[in-house]
């Protein structure tokens, strides 16, 4: 129990301060206009409270990732803790910072194009790319779940719950920010609070021991902490799925201050969200053996639902019934929503987008293929948007990195998260199942070395941006 409450007590103090030096390095300017005021158009430019942005970005980037993620990462032990806490302060906090308070300083640009202001044409056209596939990866996972299990509950038969649930996606997409997400996300991401509040309180109050630290591989099918623990959990650790979804409430901030309480604090309450859950699949089924079993047994969403029902009663299985229809789905339609913003900006470069009309003509083409995408194996699925997650976030590390290498501020925040992520998703693809399925020390040897030549491009930025920064030093010491 000490280190449940020593990684809480951690994640709250990096928030406390780790954030403001954050906030410090980029330098913000309350005086300066945001977008939701200079470019207000009613549908996406809209000034909202910093409070209902922070809730709105939580259920953007959280649905049931620090849920199920931290479920199955618990399977790792203790360890988990460790990287839940150090990946939402060092990494996941200082992604979906930048991610936010960048897109805000560029008009609310969506991340691809803040990909090619600062690591080139090539990279942008790439991250277009990979970001649409992600979006629609994770509209399809998260709208599978939620169909199957009403179909178990009701009536409805699958194809059916799919349609209802994208015919909401559709107007979700294409309303104002402010007539549906604005309105209902507030109330469901404090339910998704009081869910993860009840479950630590009865956990707590349960008399089962909590694990304390061990830095040893508890898991029971002994498959190696890296690099898969850090794809395994992303939500609650570090997510790109997160910096596509920062440009829909960069695009309603009133005042540059807003951005640590909102991003950062999204970031860091998912984090705080993960921890528990980490902590109640290793308590409740009494170590990672019975986790795995349990896991096998019923996949993430039984033991979520068996964990609440038990600790916290019938109220707990509805609310538990609730989040696992719910919380996806407020996460599929954002995701969806993203990916018509950031077609409609490529789009927008060669025809006028303005209007509803035109809106849903971008949105209908994209609904298409995810709506068939649902209908396929969901552990399928989730299989591929765990790596590719991780390599959108790796991008936006170093967007941000050669931001401030440019502005010539204290670039390591991002540039060192930056070099391990680099490191991570390296060695994943080519050990991974899903990917070349290579031997261990052979995917390592290649991930370092490929990470090798990335730490070197960096290095060439840095001697770029010095030179540039003496002489820029050495012109004004000529003018005086």
């Amino acid at each position: 129990m000490i280190t449940f409450f020593a990684a809480l007590v951690l994640l709250i103090l990096g928030y406390v301060f780790y954030s403001k030096f954050i906030e410090r390095v980029f330098g913000i300017d309350d005086n300066t206009p945001t977008p939701a005021y200079s470019k207000t158009d009613k549908l996406d430019f809209v000034p909202m409270s910093w409070w209902k942005g922070n809730l709105i970005q939580l259920l953007n980037i959280a649905g049931l990732g620090p849920i199920y993620g931290a479920v199955a990462g618990a399977l790792y032990g203790p360890i988990a803790f460790v990287w839940i806490v150090v990946g939402s302060i060092f990494a996941g906090g200082v992604h979906d910072y930048f991610s936010g308070v960048m897109s805000m300083r560029h008009g609310g640009a969506q991340f691809p194009t803040l990909v090619g202001k600062y690591l080139g044409k090539n990279a942008k056209v790439f991250i277009n790319g990979l970001s649409l596939v992600l979006m629609l990866l994770v509209t399809a996972a998260f709208t599978a779940g939620p169909a199957q299990l009403i179909a178990q509950i009701t009536p409805i038969n699958f194809i059916t719950a799919l349609a209802i649930i994208f015919f909401y996606f559709i107007l979700a997409t294409i309303l104002p920010i402010n007539k549906v997400i604005g309105r209902i996300y507030p109330l469901l991401g404090g339910i998704l609070l009081f869910m993860a509040i009840a479950v630590a309180v009865a956990l707590v109050f349960s008399g089962k021991p909590m694990p304390n630290l061990t830095f040893e591989n508890l898991h029971p099918g002994a498959l190696p902490i890296w690099p898969l623990l850090m794809v395994t959990i992303s939500c609650g650790a570090i997510s790109g799925f997160h910096c596509t979804q920062s440009p829909i409430i960069a695009r309603t901030m009133k005042k540059e201050s807003d951005g640590r309480r909102i991003f950062y604090g999204a970031m860091i309450i998912e984090g705080v969200i993960a921890l528990i859950w980490a902590a109640a699949g290793m308590t409740f089924f009494n170590g990672t053996e019975g986790l795995g079993a349990a896991l096998a047994a019923g996949g993430p969403s039984g033991v979520v639902n068996e964990i609440s029902t038990t600790l916290l009663g019938s109220i707990g299985g509805l609310l538990a019934i609730f989040g696992v229809i719910i919380l996806p789905i407020t996460t599929g339609d954002t995701a969806l929503r993203s990916s018509r913003m950031i077609l409609t900006d490529i789009l927008a470069k060669f025809v006028n987008m303005q209007g509803k009309v035109k809106v849903l003509l971008v949105t209908i083409p994209l609904g298409i293929p995810t709506f068939y995408m649902a209908t396929i194996d969901y552990t399928f699925l989730w299989r591929y948007v765990g790596w590719t997650n991780q390599v959108v976030a790796t991008f936006m590390l170093w967007t941000a990195a050669v931001y401030l290498l440019k502005n010539f501020k204290f670039h390591w925040v991002a540039g060192v998260p930056a070099i391990f992520m680099t490191a991570v998703v390296s060695m994943y693809i080519f050990y991974a199942p899903e990917g070349l399925n290579m031997d261990y020390q052979v995917s390592a040897i290649i991930g370092a070395c490929i990470t090798l030549v990335v730490v070197g491009w960096y290095v060439t930025q840095i001697m770029k941006y010095r030179s540039l920064k003496q002489l820029e030093v050495n012109y004004r010491a000529l003018e005086n």
